[in-house]
């Protein structure tokens, strides 16, 4: 199996799981249906391991741009092979939406919620507030990449590794999750979005581009930096670099907060002052 094939084969397992578990919660008449978020973070998990399981051996399945960046911002993977993974995780990412879609056709038509049929695709904010939710994806991917680290650093029985990695997704989702849904990876986000876009799904809305940049900026900017932090504090490999992106970091966290915290600021606050 060729790398571009591994990545995308990875990928497109961890969409039919992940994106699976989804539809199964949200869509109407599914046996699933209303079981809820933790059945979704655990079945993120699932999906994380199997991908991993399925193409670790070739690639050490990155599976999400975020981990090949940051990976490759670190020195442990050639920036020249960077292009070809990116591309075959979001073309992985666009078919394994596609086979949710199959999978759960007669659903679509007896689900009237165009937000509901999104998310089967796409992450969302809880809240709306593109600073914070920015901020969100960065902090669950700095996470992520921080334990793919330290995980990477200790030494398991042979076979737990993509375990213990899943029980880090499904950590992050239960943890960190809940303000955006935990994209963590753009192309999980990006490439089930274009499939949504794409698809003759029956009564669906907009696939909500405006806020497609939130999970591929934010993930980006959280691996780079998570992998960045355990290089410099857990191996005191500290960089010029490492520095320029904390301050960088620093002043997306002090923004957000002022922006957040500034009366007025929050849609639902400015609702609460009217309703007084």
């Amino acid at each position: 199996m060729t790398e571009f094939m591994a990545e995308l084969v990875g990928t497109m397992i961890l969409i039919i799981f992940g994106g699976g578990v989804v539809a199964g919660v949200v869509l109407k008449k599914s046996k699933a249906e209303g079981t809820g978020w933790v059945l979704i973070t655990l079945g993120w998990g699932l999906a994380v391991a199997l991908g991993v399981y399925a193409v670790g051996n070739f690639t050490g399945a990155h599976i999400n741009p975020a981990v090949t960046i940051g990976f490759a911002a670190v020195g442990d993977f050639p920036w020249s092979k960077v292009p070809l993974y990116i591309l075959a995780q979001v073309i992985g990412a666009i078919i394994g939406a596609i086979i949710v879609f199959l999978n759960y056709l007669p659903h679509w038509k007896v689900t009237e919620s165009k937000e509901d049929k999104l998310g089967v695709f796409a992450t969302g904010a809880a809240i709306r507030s593109p600073f914070s939710n920015l901020i969100s994806e960065m902090i669950g991917t700095f996470a992520l990449l921080l334990g793919l680290m330290f995980i990477g650093s200790n030494d398991f029985t042979e076979g737990l590794n993509p375990l213990i990695v899943g029980a880090l997704i499904a950590a992050i989702g239960m943890s960190l999750g809940g303000t955006t849904g935990y994209a963590i990876n753009p192309a999980r986000d990006l490439g089930p979005r274009i499939a949504h876009a794409i698809l003759p799904i029956p009564g669906k809305g907009s696939s909500d581009w405006g806020y497609a940049w939130i999970p591929i900026v934010g993930p980006i900017i959280g691996g780079v930096y998570g992998a960045m932090f355990y290089d410099s504090v857990f191996l005191a490999n500290y960089t010029f670099p490492f520095w320029v992106m904390t301050i960088f970091v620093l002043i997306l966290f002090i923004g957000a907060a002022v922006s957040e915290l500034k009366t007025g600021s929050n849609p639902a606050e400015k609702l609460n002052q009217k309703l007084r």
